[in-house]
């Protein structure tokens, strides 16, 4: 049994069906009248009819959904099934285990979204991404605290005008 995707192949299979004299194929080219379609009974006799009373005039619609596309990858996963797993990843490219017990804690604490609330398709881009952006955090200094940004000193005259 063939499965159909989309109305154009719907309307073609009738068409070709119509042409080889196995139904009897009349298209209305109005959305919301039916086209007609009789059916022949095939019969272990010798003798064929067509059979007028089993017609319909309801519009037969077709689904817009193709359902034979694979919506699943099986061979990624979202979301490493335990933390042994992420630590072993990061193990691999060699990373501490300390940093993999951050990214594992830190999105399954989010539920292994994005911060755009949208799902992680694949965790080990995400973990890549994540070492990236742990080298760029090692680079930036720490802001000094202590330091007087306005460059202003204690003994003020108030006197001096601005």
């Amino acid at each position: 049994m063939g499965k159909i995707g989309s109305n154009p192949t719907y309307h073609r299979c009738l068409k070709k069906l119509h042409e080889q004299k196995y139904i009897q194929y009349l298209p209305s080219h109005n959305p919301y009248k039916g086209s007609r379609v009789n059916m022949l009974i095939f019969d272990t006799s010798a003798k064929q009819a067509v059979n007028k009373s089993e017609t319909s005039s309801k519009q037969a619609l077709t689904p817009l959904i193709n359902n034979n596309k694979q919506k699943i990858n099986f061979n990624k996963r979202e979301h490493p099934q335990n933390e042994n797993e992420v630590l072993n990843h990061f193990k691999n490219k060699n990373w501490s285990a300390n940093e993999g017990k951050k990214f594992f804690n830190h999105y399954s604490s989010i539920g292994w979204k994005l911060r755009n609330e949208l799902n992680i398709i694949d965790w080990h881009a995400t973990a890549e991404n994540w070492m990236l952006k742990a080298n760029e955090f090692e680079k930036v200094p720490a802001a000094f605290q202590n330091r007087d940004n306005l460059k202003t000193s204690k003994n003020k005259n108030y006197g001096e005008p601005l």
